[in-house]
């Protein structure tokens, strides 16, 4: 009987892991992830490397030492320690990137978020953590906003495979694919090997329906109950039918001829916020080929232990995806407002959560130059 997990593989979906920490590189669970979870990926971002170095520091304790002694700052610290748990988990997935040829097997780690806004910095330090974690499977991830579409460009311009974070909108999920074609073109343009190149387009799910349900709780009739947790799925199966129609232009395709690859949607998010949903409810309803599922662990558990893998549930069904919308918008509910005020927060967020990465780091830093004296 196949599990849950490899039936999942099996329809067209990558399974990656939405969690990095040094304590899951050097006590073997990401390499059991592997091979028992059919984990194919690992997605990082400030949030999570602020849990893994400030909940489990005592793994990070030697390191911040050293660089404490050799008068490290605290973003150089950061740097160093994020970009050697990237690098090693790397190592640890090249074997799953030489065996798909690298669509797989992929790490990703973050520009910045004070960057968000900010095209230039974005570039170069997309361009440094290339270099500085030096392996063909890393992933550098660049938020889709406004300021970050030109930084897609010019950084898949130089050959760096990006994982394009924080897309709620179809309308710039479509800017996306097009800074992603314009990328791949110049680096066509400049002599790149494009078949060396791969993307994907960071959609996200669950955080979809929680502001879309605070909404309809708002409105209060049993039309709006109607809609309660259904926008998340409908907005990524949406998401699914503009890449089909995209990547079947004759640009893209041009590309792909080319040697091109196409940029994949990864469903991010995928974790339910709401306790009365069904943990696997975003992996489960969002089964299509050529896609990426980034869960955090919790959701993978529950996908190997009881998650229903029924087949495609994604194709065909954009019809009644859009009648949500219709219904959505019946209701009074704003959904362009809706992925804007999402993408403030999930800049604002993970600044924050970098801020206090940089606190934790300060301490940390601090205390072990005082322990030398």
């Amino acid at each position: 009987m196949s599990t849950p997990t490899e039936k999942l593989v099996a329809e067209g979906v990558s399974i990656w892991l939405d969690d990095l920490s040094r304590e899951r590189i050097t006590s073997g669970n990401l390499t059991e992830l592997i091979s028992t979870r059919n984990v194919s990926g690992v997605t990082t971002n400030p949030t999570i490397f602020q849990g893994a170095i400030g909940g489990g520091g005592h793994a990070y304790a030697d390191q911040i030492a050293e660089l404490a002694k050799a008068g490290a700052s605290v973003d150089e610290a950061i740097f160093a320690a994020t970009t050697d748990d990237v690098r090693d988990a790397a190592d640890i997935f090249r074997p799953v990137y030489d065996a798909t040829n690298g669509v797989d097997g992929r790490v990703s780690i973050e520009v910045s978020p004070d960057l968000a806004h900010d095209t230039e910095a974005t570039i170069a330090q997309a361009k440094e953590l290339w270099a500085k974690v030096d392996r063909p499977n890393v992933h550098i991830k660049i938020p889709a906003t406004k300021a970050g579409l030109p930084a897609i460009t010019a950084v898949l311009a130089e050959g760096i495979s990006v994982n394009v974070t924080l897309i709620f909108s179809l309308e710039r999920y479509a800017e996306v694919i097009e800074a992603f074609l314009a990328g791949i073109e110049q680096a066509k343009a400049n002599g790149h090997d494009i078949s060396q190149i791969h993307s994907v387009a960071s959609f996200f799910v669950s955080r979809v329906d929680t502001e879309v349900d605070k909404r309809l709780a708002a409105v209060g009739t049993d039309e709006a109950a109607d809609l309660k947790s259904l926008a998340g799925v409908a907005n990524a199966r949406l998401a699914y039918e503009l890449f089909e129609k995209e990547f079947a232009t004759d640009r893209a395709k041009a590309l792909t001829e080319a040697g091109a690859h196409a940029q994949r949607p990864l469903w991010a998010s995928t974790g339910v916020k709401d306790p009365n949903l069904p943990d696997t409810l975003y992996v489960t309803e969002l089964v299509a080929p050529g896609t990426v599922n980034t869960m955090p662990e919790k959701t993978l558990e529950a996908t190997f232990d009881h998650g229903q893998i029924a087949g495609d549930t994604v194709t065909g069904t954009y019809e009644a995806a859009h009648h949500v919308f219709d219904r959505l918008a019946a209701v009074g509910v704003d959904f362009a407002d809706v992925t804007q005020v999402l993408e403030d927060e999930g800049v604002s967020k993970f600044i924050a959560s970098w801020h206090d990465l940089q606190d934790t780091v300060k301490t940390a830093l601090e205390d072990a130059l005082q322990a030398t004296r």
